[in-house]
């Protein structure tokens, strides 16, 4: 059964940062894409950042230079680092297994100003 179990979202003003933990079990992951996409109030769910088995990386344009990805393949966990946040950046973001239909439970992010 694959699960995906986000953490570490939470409240914080504008220039602060947050991590989010992804914890995927149930299929191999250590060789499957990953990204973290998010969905704020009245928009359509977007895709913030991905990583491939090898490492490779894409990100949105609006998160370039402050967001990082990156995963732990020994813990199954891919990580996502959140710097100098906005309040354009509040959404629930959400970790997903590219190419399946399975996504985590969300976490939710706010960024006050």
């Amino acid at each position: 059964q694959v699960q995906l179990v986000e953490s570490g979202g939470g409240l914080v003003q504008a220039g602060e940062s947050l991590m989010l933990s992804c914890t995927a079990s149930g299929y191999i992951f250590s060789i499957s894409q990953m990204g973290w996409y998010r969905q704020a109030p009245g928009k359509q769910r977007e895709l913030v950042t991905s990583i491939t088995g090898g490492g490779g990386t894409y990100y949105a344009d609006s998160v370039k230079g402050r967001f990082t990805i990156s995963r732990d393949n020994t813990k199954n966990t891919m990580y996502l680092q959140m710097n100098r946040l906005k309040p354009e950046d509040t959404a629930v973001y959400y970790c997903h297994w590219i190419g399946s239909n399975h996504w985590g439970q969300g976490t939710q992010v706010t960024v006050s100003s």
